[in-house]
């Protein structure tokens, strides 16, 4: 009985070695096939059809997407707009002028309108020629002419500093003869021009040791400090001329006397 089990189990055995063995040789013979087949894409996978000359494409062989006309990129934006330039600022026309001094509430007058006391302002002055004039209690008046142009100007007037610019056509005369000349004087001093070398002089205004005016004489005396005496005449015999210059000069000689700053 056990035999008999046994023989059948090797029965079945064998058959499945068997079944096993031949399914392998047939694997094995259809193998290069199938190999074939995975190799070559162009069996496995189709190809599209050519396309026909009737399919509706163009006659001249360009597809419309040549054919076609570009498209321009549409404009997301656009340009600014250019600002404006700002206008520039018109040229002043007229004048302006501020006047100081230094001597405090000075009366400042333009062209003989007085404009308020110093420093003062004066706006709208049209351009050209003026006259500025200040004084100051103590002081003699300060008159100046300005030329006038669009725009702002100032003006300074300096009671404090000595100012003259005084000339006089005179004749000297000698013991024998006489010379004609000129004086000329300013805050730094006094000088006789002429062609005689041996009158010409220059001195200081503290060097005046004699400046007198004999009205009736129409004389003109000068006498240096530690040296010799002139006497002047009007070439014209005109006396008045020799009193206004002989006045002038001696102000500002016994201001620089006191200690004055001559201006320069």
């Amino acid at each position: 009985m056990v035999n008999g089990r046994i023989f059948a189990i090797v029965v079945v055995l064998a058959l499945v070695v068997g079944g096993a063995f031949a399914m392998f040789v047939l694997l094995e013979d259809r193998g290069p096939a199938s190999s074939d087949a995975v190799s070559d894409p162009a069996r496995t996978t189709p190809q599209p059809d050519a396309p026909r000359a009737d399919a509706g494409a163009p006659a001249s062989g360009r597809s419309e997407t040549a054919t076609a006309a570009p498209r321009r990129p549409r404009r997301t934006d656009a340009a600014p707009t250019p600002e404006a330039p700002a206008p520039a600022a018109a040229a002043p026309e007229l004048g302006t002028l501020r006047i100081e001094a230094d001597v405090p509430n000075a009366q400042v007058f333009l062209d003989r309108q007085f404009i308020g006391n110093a420093p003062a302002t004066a706006n709208g002055v049209k351009p050209g020629t003026h006259t500025v004039t200040v004084s100051a209690e103590g002081f003699d008046s300060v008159a100046q002419t300005i030329d006038v142009e669009p725009g702002p100007r100032d003006v300074a007037i300096r009671f404090k500093e000595v100012r003259l610019n005084a000339t006089l056509a005179v004749v000297h005369k000698h013991r024998m003869g006489s010379c004609k000349g000129q004086l000329v004087a300013t805050p730094q001093g006094i000088r006789y021009e002429t062609d005689d070398k041996d009158d010409r002089f220059t001195a200081t205004l503290a060097d005046l040791e004699t400046f007198v005016v004999d009205y009736l004489d129409k004389n003109l005396k000068i006498k240096l400090r530690n040296g010799k005496q002139y006497n002047f005449t009007d070439p014209d015999g005109n006396a008045d001329r020799l009193f206004v210059f002989q006045r002038d000069v001696d102000k500002a000689r016994q201001r620089v006397v006191k200690g004055d700053a001559p201006a320069p």
